[in-house]
């Protein structure tokens, strides 16, 4: 055990190569038309209906709000000139508005993540226990059906709608730690990058598609058919993920012989022998552990920033309408999408056919998903009234940000696969704080709403991403930790 627990730069090297030869023992299933990629893609959309009930509130908001209530007296409440094309009236301005001030709309924003941080952990846990299948399920299906309540609880109060997204939170708090305890299962070690971000791409298209359409749907129909249509799309979910998934390979009626065998063969010497047994102390005591834990809360910081206040910034400082918002505001989402499945394809390449070792390819991975977007985000905050240069650079930024998907975002999987889900909801835990005050704290700080404010909250941003990197860079590792796996294996087997 002393040669396993040590962690060396020898073991990570050889670790790609056992890999292989583990992998290599059975016939590759194929990926076409196979179980685990229709997971892959399946979970997709789930998460892709999780991002957009996350995140059209953002660009409702806008609509929602009674302008003549806003503090600046300039033309649009924007600090820059607005775009001289003509827009049409709206077709529909039946819908209520609200005179809620900035912090009113910070605690908005931010209430979701109050609910989310609750059943981070939870989560991983019951995964676990109860099946991750109806775990993710329920959970998405909870969020769409308060989804549908947001209109009324608007009607109410603020504070009825604040409860509202709180329990939309709870929901979507089971989510990831269920969906990673389901590819604890499902993943092939050489895949991982490639399920993954496949699997996840949903949230970057979640946000890419509910931006512009919330936007269009606030214009032409009114806010509150924002809620309602998407609140429908993810009942459509909840049928098809009843009926189409289940929780492993071996419980699958449809999947073939060759690919359950290449599935749980190539993951027998990964996966703990007794679930039963949690190893807490150990758990929350490892510093590959925390390292994940800080990079991801680093990150969450600047994303969240941006996920929640980036059609507020394109409304008061860039001055663009309410349908230019969502299209611009979701360019950044789009790049972030388009890198992370790139990233997954190098990312796997470089540990199988290079054997690159998996600690050097997710440290590098996350060192230009988190340096990068600081970096960009910036320079954004100095491009004052140049629209296209200020949406260029929040695009690379969020672009750049995508890399990371496949550095520490899974590494849980490389270092304790058997407890990813209880890992990721401990990380994600974490990684919600910024949620929860990014908001706030931007707000108190932008109350004037001018450039030189937004800087300040840009700077933050970065500065928060550029220690998480270093801090990953440092106690990061790629193999499977001792107390993850209770089966004795050699290296050379």
């Amino acid at each position: 055990m002393e040669r396993y627990d040590s962690d060396t730069e020898k073991d990570e090297q050889q670790r790609p190569l056992l890999h292989r030869r583990q992998d290599d023992k059975v016939q590759r299933a194929p990926a076409c038309c196979s179980s685990r990629y229709g997971l892959a893609l399946l979970s997709s959309y789930g998460f892709f209906v999780v991002y957009s009930l996350r995140v059209n509130l953002s660009v409702a908001m806008v609509d929602m709000l009674n302008n003549t209530h806003q503090s600046s007296s300039n033309h649009s409440g924007s600090v820059c000139t607005p775009d001289d094309n003509p827009v049409p009236p709206k077709h529909n301005q039946s819908a209520g508005v609200y005179n809620w001030d900035s912090a009113t709309q910070g605690w908005i924003l931010g209430s979701f993540f109050y609910g989310y941080i609750l059943t981070q952990i939870p989560g991983g846990y019951l995964a676990g226990r109860c099946g991750a299948k109806w775990l993710m399920g329920f959970g998405v299906l909870g969020t769409a059906l308060f989804t549908l309540l947001t209109p009324l609880a608007a009607d109410l109060g603020a504070s009825y709608l604040i409860a509202v997204r709180v329990l939309e939170g709870v929901g979507e708090g089971v989510t990831f730690p269920a969906m990673y305890t389901m590819w604890a299962s499902w993943a092939p070690p050489l895949e991982r990058s490639r399920l993954l971000t496949i699997s996840y791409i949903g949230a970057q298209l979640g946000t890419v598609v509910a931006l512009p359409l919330s936007g269009e749907i606030c214009f032409y129909m009114g806010w509150p058919y924002v809620f309602y249509l998407f609140g429908a799309v993810g009942l459509v979910w909840f049928v098809l993920w009843a009926f189409l998934v289940f929780d492993s390979p071996n419980s699958h009626p449809r999947i073939s012989e060759q690919e359950r065998l290449y599935i749980t063969n190539s993951l027998k010497n990964e996966l703990s022998t007794s679930s039963d047994h949690i190893p807490w102390r150990a758990i929350v005591t490892s510093m590959p552990l925390m390292a994940i834990v800080v990079a991801h809360f680093s990150y969450n910081w600047t994303f969240y920033t941006l996920l929640t206040l980036l059609p507020t910034y394109m409304n008061d400082i860039l001055g663009f309408s309410i349908q230019q918002n969502g299209f611009l505001s979701a360019l950044p989402y789009l790049g972030c999408a388009l890198m992370a499945v790139l990233s997954g394809q190098v990312a796997d390449y470089l540990r199988e056919t290079c054997l690159y070792p998996t600690v050097i390819v997710r440290k590098s991975f996350s060192l230009i998903g988190m340096i990068g977007p600081a970096v960009f985000l910036v320079a954004a905050g100095y491009t004052g009234c140049n629209y296209t240069l200020a949406v260029t650079f929040l695009t690379i930024s969020s672009a750049l940000g995508g890399v990371s998907a496949s550095g520490f975002n899974i590494n849980h999987l490389d270092i304790a696969p058997s407890y990813a889900g209880i890992l990721l909801g401990i990380t994600n835990t974490f990684a919600t704080i910024p949620g929860m005050v990014g908001p706030v704290i931007a707000r108190a700080l932008t109350h004037s709403n001018t450039i030189e404010e937004w800087q300040t909250v840009f700077y933050i941003a970065a500065a928060i991403n550029v220690f998480g990197a270093l801090f990953y860079t440092v106690f990061g590792r790629g193999t499977v930790q001792p107390w993850a796996i209770h089966t004795t294996y050699s290296h050379g087997d």
